[in-house]
């Protein structure tokens, strides 16, 4: 009787024990569908509300109304603008070295150069992306990046383009019969004038090597506004990425937009050249700081900079030399108001240190995403092209070493910090000597890049190009590093440019890097906790960099090293509806850097006008929902939330991506 009692019970408890797991297994089921139901993008019910145009959205997103009256205009504006004659003085051809934007700013300068000198110009060879760096053979060096034709049809009324010189002269050529002349980026029209112009009329033919991201000075004089304006029909107009780039760049802002959210691009500018010409070395650690070091130590070898090996990175902070961490980027982020489920866009093919220094700013934005989340890895492919297969990297260990070897070069590698070498009986492991870093262990001297290396520098130009697309549509961005006070072109500075010439208005923040370092320096006791009047003073300086006057801030700093930085006021017009026109900023040359832009044709302000009218219709038909009670805390609660841990996010971008080695 109590065997028989004992078996209903157990039997009842299997029962009981089934019919639980039944249960949660069903909960899970339904619950995991429900959150892919509500998952459209980060933020269901914040599509809903934030179309509403709430003053929180507004606040965080709307458009800098002062700007509104700025509009692009690069067309010609003087009556005496010839169109070119091909009984030019000759032909110039240009080899461009450098990065992405070494090589926009300099073709940039190439075709003004060769209107300043009524010459035809060739389309200039990109070192970068050479038949020897191992790229697809279905390119040249030009196409691999930018679209030929459209660039030769853009610029007909302006520049003479061709493909390739004369067959005649392509043999005097490989004989080095032209003269060669190396410009630099400050150089001065009167030089091309008074030194490459009789050159040009004698041999037909003049080369020039640009290594230095430029061959022309930003500033030109008032009688040169038309070369101003010719930039940026280059820049703006032209030089439009080939079709393959073009589409899989807007495919990506596409993808970002169905997500029903607006997005803010990041750049952090994380670059080790950066980093070693400002300093910078000790924000890192370990290895990271060594790397550092060595590109500096060269670039003091080589002239490049005249300061010492060893300063005080910390100290090169505090004056904004450096570039903003990621970390202080998420703060400064959430002190403006952006909710953790905010979509950030991370730009730039290299950010020196990895992964690593991306989790502060990842913890506090899980939906950070980049290319590789946005794109399938066929994509991405398929934009390179058929490759030749690299001969295979035969992995040699290096000889085993004594321990009294080891002794020794350590005593001899002076005070500079080192990693500490692998004690004897340690297998040395592969990935200790296959990484890109691997070097630095067992060498002082840096190796030559490997065709694996080329090829990736080649390819870097494909991801900074898609960048650039996403960069310049996002609703909103923040540069990490710009105007480095290294005068070279950079990333940040022509998005920044860009965005400026199209959409005046849109928020592109402008920092003040000195301003937050102090900023930063008050609260780094508390760094997660700030007091409120931080969070005000943060909130009040990246308000201003948004505004007029952060960016006659920035057109003091940019636009002498970097045209196309700060394309203002020769590409651009205001329309007459702007009840305050700003007053104009000079530099010390008393040249003009913002303020004095013409006023818009009226063919363009008719279509303007056309357009705002439709805008104000669709605005006034939700006006009751706008000022409905409802709408105000659309992010303010669901900020709150966010803030208590309670993730309202169950399928964030970031929850698709590959797990990333902390390392990598």
């Amino acid at each position: 009787m109590i065997k028989s009692k004992i078996k209903w019970a157990a039997l009842g408890g299997l029962i009981l024990s089934l019919l639980s797991l039944l249960v949660h297994l069903l909960l899970a089921k339904y619950s995991t569908a429900d959150l892919r139901k509500a998952w459209t993008g980060p933020g269901a019910d914040f599509t809903v509300k934030s179309s509403r145009e709430s003053a929180r959205y507004r606040k965080l997103w709307g458009n800098v109304k002062p700007l509104d009256s700025l509009q692009p205009y690069a067309n010609p504006r003087s009556s005496r603008y010839p169109v070119p004659n091909e009984q030019n003085n000759g032909f110039i051809y240009a080899k461009i070295f450098g990065g992405f934007e070494k090589i926009r700013s300099s073709i940039c300068d190439l075709v003004t150069i060769s209107r300043l000198l009524n010459a035809t110009l060739v389309i200039p060879e990109i070192q970068e992306s050479t038949r020897s760096k191992g790229i697809s053979s279905k390119f040249r060096s030009f196409s691999y990046l930018y679209n030929e034709d459209q660039f030769i049809a853009a610029l007909t009324k302006d520049v003479i383009v061709v493909r390739s010189l004369p067959k005649s002269l392509k043999e005097a050529r490989k004989r080095n019969e032209f003269p060669t002349f190396k410009p630099k980026r400050s150089t001065s029209p009167s030089f091309y004038i008074r030194e490459i112009l009789p050159k040009l009329r004698k041999n037909k033919v003049v080369g020039l090597v640009l290594t230095d991201g430029g061959c022309l000075q930003s500033i030109l004089p008032a009688s040169m506004a038309e070369y101003q304006r010719l930039r940026c029909r280059v820049a703006f107009h032209a030089l439009h990425f080939r079709p393959e780039i073009q589409a899989l760049g807007h495919r990506m802002v596409e993808r970002l937009r169905t997500w029903g959210q607006p997005y803010l691009a990041f750049h952090p500018g994380l670059t080790r050249d950066a980093l070693a010409y400002h300093g910078c070395a000790e924000l890192f650690q370990d290895v990271h700081t060594e790397l550092i070091q060595y590109r500096r130590a060269q670039m003091i070898k080589r002239g490049i900079l005249k300061e010492e090996l060893s300063i005080d990175s910390y100290l090169k902070r505090g004056n904004g030399s450096c570039p903003l961490m990621p970390e202080e980027v998420g703060l400064l982020l959430r002190a403006m108001g952006y909710p953790p489920k905010t979509i950030i866009y991370l730009a730039g093919s290299e950010t020196f240190g990895g992964q690593r220094v991306m989790i502060p700013l990842r913890a506090m934005y899980a939906n950070l995403v980049d290319r590789t989340s946005l794109c399938s890895k066929q994509e991405l492919s398929n934009l390179i092209g058929p490759e030749t297969p690299l001969p295979p990297d035969e992995f040699q260990p290096p000889p085993t070493k004594s321990k009294d070897q080891l002794e020794d070069e350590w005593k001899r590698a002076g005070p500079r910090p080192r990693p500490l070498p692998p004690p004897p009986d340690r297998p040395i492991y592969r990935h200790e000597k296959e990484g890109w870093y691997g070097w630095i262990t067992e060498a002082d001297r840096e190796p030559d890049p490997s065709p694996s290396d080329l090829r990736m520098h080649a390819h870097r130009l494909l991801w900074e190009a898609l960048d650039y697309i996403v960069s310049v549509e996002a609703d909103a961005f923040f540069p990490g590093f710009n105007n480095d006070g290294s005068g070279s072109p950079d990333f940040s500075s022509l998005v920044m440019g860009n965005r400026l010439y199209e959409m005046a208005s849109v928020r592109t923040y402008r920092p003040d890097r000195k301003v937050l370092a102090e900023l930063f320096s008050n609260i780094s006791d508390h760094l997660y906790y700030p007091r409120r009047n931080w969070t005000l003073s943060v909130q009040e300086h990246l308000n201003k960099s948004l505004s007029e006057e952060g960016l006659v801030r920035e057109s003091r700093l940019s636009k002498p090293t970097s045209f196309l930085s700060h394309p203002l006021p020769e590409c651009s017009c205001r329309t007459s509806e702007s009840s305050k026109i700003p007053i104009a900023v000079k530099d010390e040359n008393d040249r003009l850097l913002y303020g004095g832009e013409d006023e818009c044709p009226k063919w363009m302000q008719h279509g303007l006008t056309s357009v705002s009218a439709v805008a104000v219709t669709k605005e006034d038909g939700n006006v009751g929902e706008n000022e409905s009670s409802e709408d105000e805390p659309d992010l303010d609660g669901q900020q709150e939330s966010d803030e208590m841990g309670n993730r309202t996010d169950s399928n964030s971008p970031s929850d698709q991506d590959e797990e990333m080695d902390p390392d990598d």
